[in-house]
C-alpha cells in the first residue's frame, strides 16, 4: 500500500461492525477505493469472537431508542445474511426467569418492552409452564423469547470479510493504528510500517475506540473501561439441563444482563459471564495488565465516580471471579439440578464499556466525528446482533459527511 494513491474510505476496526459498516458502503457506492484495517492478523479477534454468540430479539431496550430500533432490525437483517450464506442460525429460544415475586414488576416492563419493539412470539409463563420450556429450570414466572437465536459470530465476520473482498474492497490486516493525522484534506493512519492514507475514515475500532477518537481529536468523553466477562462451561454429560437460553430478571440500571445459561452453537453451554474491571483492554487472561490501559482507566474520573457507586456489585462480581463454587451457585438458583462437578472451565471475553466523565455507564450506541470521520464510541450488546444494522446508520452518515 505504501506510495498507492489514497483509499476514499479506511474502515478501522476488523471486527463485525467494521465489516458491516465496508460492506454497506461498498454495496452502496461500486467502485468505491476502500481499506478496511485491522490490528490483529485475523478478522473478529476480540469481541466478535469472545461472546455468547446470542442474537437478541429486542426486549431489554427503551422503545424508541437506537437500541432498540437497531437490534430489532439488525436481528433481521442477520438472520437474511446466515440464511444467504450458508451459516447456522438457530432459533433456540430464550426464557428471563422471575425468581422472587420483587422480580414480577420488571419483568411486566421487559414484557411492555418487547411487545413495543415487535419481538414476535413473545409470551408471559407461569411457573408451571417455565418447565415446558426449560424443564430443569425453576422459577416464579417467565417471559419466553422464541425467535432468540444464536449464531456463530467469527463465521459472520469471515464470510463479511469475504463479500468485501469480492466488492473490490481491501482487508490490511496486523495493522495496529497508532497515530491520526489529518494533512492536506487527507487521513493518515500511522502503523508500524507506515501509514495508510485515505480521504476519509469511519473508526469502529472497539475497546480502542475511544483512544483513536481522541487521537483524531475528539473529546475525552466517553472513556472505555474494561469489562473482563468470564464462561464456564457445562461438561458434556450435565448439557441436557439446558435446552436454550436461561436469563435472569437484570438490574435495569446496568447494562449487564447478569450471570445466565447459554447454548452456545459449538454446542458447549455457557455459564456467565461476570463483568469484572481489568488491567488491560484484551484482558483475556485476569492478570493480563498493560500500563497504558490501567493508566486510561485509574485517571478517568468516571471510573472513580463509577466505582463509588457501584462498589457493592463489584465486590460481588470479583466474588464470581475467584470462586467457581460461587459462580455456579449463582446459576443454581435458575437450575437447581447443577452441581459444581458439571461445571469446567471455559474462556474470557472484554466488553468495551463506554463510561462518562460522571460515572454513568453509557447503555446506548454512541457516535460522534472529527475531520474527514465519523467514529463508534460505543456499541455495546446487542452491537454484534445490529451489527448489519449499524452498519446501515454509518453509511448513511458517512455518504451526508463524506459525500459519497
Amino acid at each position: 500500500m505504501p506510495g498507492a494513491r489514497p483509499f476514499d474510505v479506511a474502515v478501522v476496526g476488523g471486527g463485525i461492525l467494521g465489516l458491516a459498516t465496508a460492506r454497506e458502503l461498498l454495496q452502496r457506492h461500486p467502485g468505491l477505493r476502500l481499506a478496511v484495517v485491522e490490528r490483529e492478523p485475523r478478522l473478529g479477534a476480540h469481541q466478535t469472537s469472545h461472546n455468547s454468540g446470542v442474537v437478541h430479539a429486542g426486549i431489554y431496550y427503551a422503545p424508541g431508542s437506537l437500541k432498540a430500533r437497531l437490534c430489532v432490525d439488525g436481528a433481521a437483517r442477520l438472520s437474511d445474511f446466515c440464511e444467504r450464506h450458508g451459516i447456522a442460525f438457530d432459533r433456540c429460544g430464550k426464557v428471563i426467569v422471575a425468581l422472587a415475586a420483587s422480580e414480577l414488576g420488571r419483568l411486566d416492563e421487559l414484557e411492555r418492552r418487547g411487545r413495543a419493539n415487535g419481538v414476535p412470539g413473545l409470551r408471559r409463563l407461569t411457573a408451571g409452564e417455565i418447565a415446558d420450556v426449560e424443564p430443569h429450570c425453576a422459577g416464579v414466572a417467565g417471559l419466553h423469547s422464541p425467535h432468540t437465536a444464536i449464531v456463530d459470530f467469527p463465521a459472520v465476520a469471515v464470510a463479511l470479510g469475504d463479500d468485501v473482498r469480492r466488492a473490490g474492497g481491501e482487508l490490511a490486516l496486523g495493522r495496529e493504528v497508532r497515530g491520526v493525522r489529518r494533512t492536506a484534506g487527507l487521513v493518515h493512519l500511522d502503523h508500524g510500517d507506515g501509514a495508510i492514507v485515505a480521504r476519509h475514515a469511519v473508526f469502529c475500532a472497539g475497546a480502542w475506540a475511544d483512544r483513536l477518537a481522541r487521537a483524531a481529536g475528539a473529546e475525552a468523553d466517553p472513556r472505555i473501561v474494561p469489562f473482563r466477562g468470564q464462561y464456564l462451561r457445562l461438561r458434556p454429560q450435565a448439557r441436557d439441563l439446558v435446552r436454550g437460553l436461561i436469563y435472569p430478571v437484570p438490574d435495569p440500571e446496568l447494562p449487564f444482563l447478569g450471570v445466565h445459561l447459554t447454548r452456545h452453537v459449538s454446542g458447549d453451554v455457557l455459564l456467565g459471564p461476570s463483568a469484572l474491571i481489568v488491567g488491560a483492554r484484551d484482558a483475556y487472561r485476569l492478570r493480563t495488565v498493560r500500563g497504558a490501559d490501567l493508566r486510561d482507566t485509574l485517571a478517568w474520573p468516571g471510573t472513580w465516580r463509577l466505582a463509588a457507586r457501584w462498589w457493592r456489585t463489584g465486590l460481588s462480581e470479583l466474588r464470581l471471579a475467584v470462586s467457581r463454587s460461587a459462580f455456579v451457585g449463582a446459576c443454581r438458583r435458575y437450575v437447581p439440578a447443577l452441581r459444581d462437578e458439571d461445571v469446567q472451565d471455559g474462556w474470557a471475553g472484554v466488553r468495551a464499556q463506554a463510561v462518562g466523565r460522571d460515572g454513568r455507564l453509557v447503555d446506548d450506541f454512541v457516535f460522534s466525528d472529527t475531520a474527514g470521520a465519523l467514529h463508534v464510541r460505543n456499541a455495546p450488546s446487542p452491537g454484534a446482533t445490529s451489527a448489519l444494522a449499524i452498519g446501515a446508520v454509518i453509511a448513511d452518515r458517512a455518504a451526508e459527511a463524506f459525500s459519497l
